[in-house]
């Protein structure tokens, strides 16, 4: 159990909010408000803004709203270096001040008022609480066949994930320390805190229907996020991969006595159909196996380079308004690394 009331951070990641974000904005600064006046959270808590090197006016909004309104900070990646890394920097970079961080999208279709319980889990002693969706009759058809596809390969993959848990979650200060140790930059935040073993909790909320813009999550990213929380987080497939070479060599060894039962009854034609569309097919999954293998290397050799996994270039974090760009500053105390 936990007697302080904490300084809470919520941590929106943004790419090309503009049309959301000043209202999504109003929402949360009047969340904090109450949940500082229920005294469920302390003074100072903040709302931080990442932008993930958006397309369109996201920043100019974030730095308005800073400009007049304390509550708000924020910071601006180099490029775009996606949806797990601002979340990574929001989480990392909160953790200078605050006692813990949710995480949430910037439609804010997760319910806030989840938040509450977020924060009651958090005073019970949890140092993470995973956000679980009631259901998903607000997703389309094609969706929600692909959101439940993709948590049930990532079982049978073997990586250790919460179905229908969502970015929607709270990390304690003791938990955002330990996720810092963990350099790496194929990140699957979903799959990596479970791994941390802390105290935990669960909260369930609804999802609304998204009032402005549009789902920045495309089918090509749905699918690239799956195949890095599967190669970052199991080596099932690998191991797969050994399972089916042992079937083919059964099965080569079985069309091999077959063909010297033929030959020896004279039989040289027969069998050719056979022969050529095995030969296909071993071919075929020979390049699919060496592919598979080829990208557990490929993601080695990026780990190996220990390139940054963001920079950011303007950073809003002293609750003025002002925008800090220079150069040595930026370079040293928001590069993502270790965060400090």
């Amino acid at each position: 159990m936990r007697e302080a009331i904490p300084k809470l951070y919520i941590v929106i990641p943004c790419y090309n909010e503009e049309e959301i974000l000043e209202q999504s904005l109003d929402i949360l600064s009047d969340k904090i408000k109450r949940l500082v006046s229920e005294k469920k959270a302390a003074e100072g808590s903040r709302v931080v803004c990442v932008d993930d090197g958006s397309k369109d006016a996201t920043w100019d909004v974030i730095v308005r709203r800073a400009e007049k309104d304390s509550q708000v900070l924020g910071f601006k990646f180099s490029r775009n270096y996606g949806h797990q890394n601002a979340i990574l920097a929001g989480m990392l970079e909160s953790r200078k001040a605050a006692d813990c961080v949710v995480t949430i999208d910037a439609d804010l279709q997760q319910d806030i008022e989840a938040m509450d319980d977020f924060l009651a889990r958090y005073m019970e002693g949890c140092d993470v609480v995973y956000g679980i969706r009631n259901d998903r009759n607000t997703d389309k058809a094609g969706k929600k066949f692909t959101a439940e596809a993709f948590y049930k390969m990532m079982r049978l993959m073997g990586a250790d994930i919460i179905p229908n848990s969502a970015d929607y979650r709270l990390l304690s200060k003791k938990a955002l320390e330990a996720l810092a140790d963990h350099p790496e930059s194929n990140l699957f935040l979903r799959g990596l805190i479970p791994t941390m073993g802390f105290k935990s909790g669960v909260v369930y909320f609804d999802v609304k229907d998204r009032t402005g813009g549009q789902s920045k999550y495309t089918l090509k990213k749905m699918l690239s996020l799956a195949l890095n929380g599967v190669t970052s987080m199991s080596t099932r497939p690998l191991e797969l991969i050994i399972v089916l070479g042992l079937l083919f060599c059964l099965m080569a060894l079985v069309i091999f006595i077959l063909s010297m039962i033929d030959w020896a009854r004279g039989v040289v034609v027969q069998g050719w159909t056979t022969t050529v569309a095995l030969l296909c097919l071993i071919g075929g999954m020979n390049l699919l196996t060496n592919g598979i293998v080829g990208l557990y290397v490929g993601k080695s050799y990026i780990e190996a380079k220990r390139r940054p996994r963001y920079i950011i270039d303007h950073a809003i974090w002293d609750g003025d308004g002002t925008v800090d760009d220079s150069g040595s500053d930026s370079e040293r105390n928001f590069r993502g690394g270790d965060g400090s």
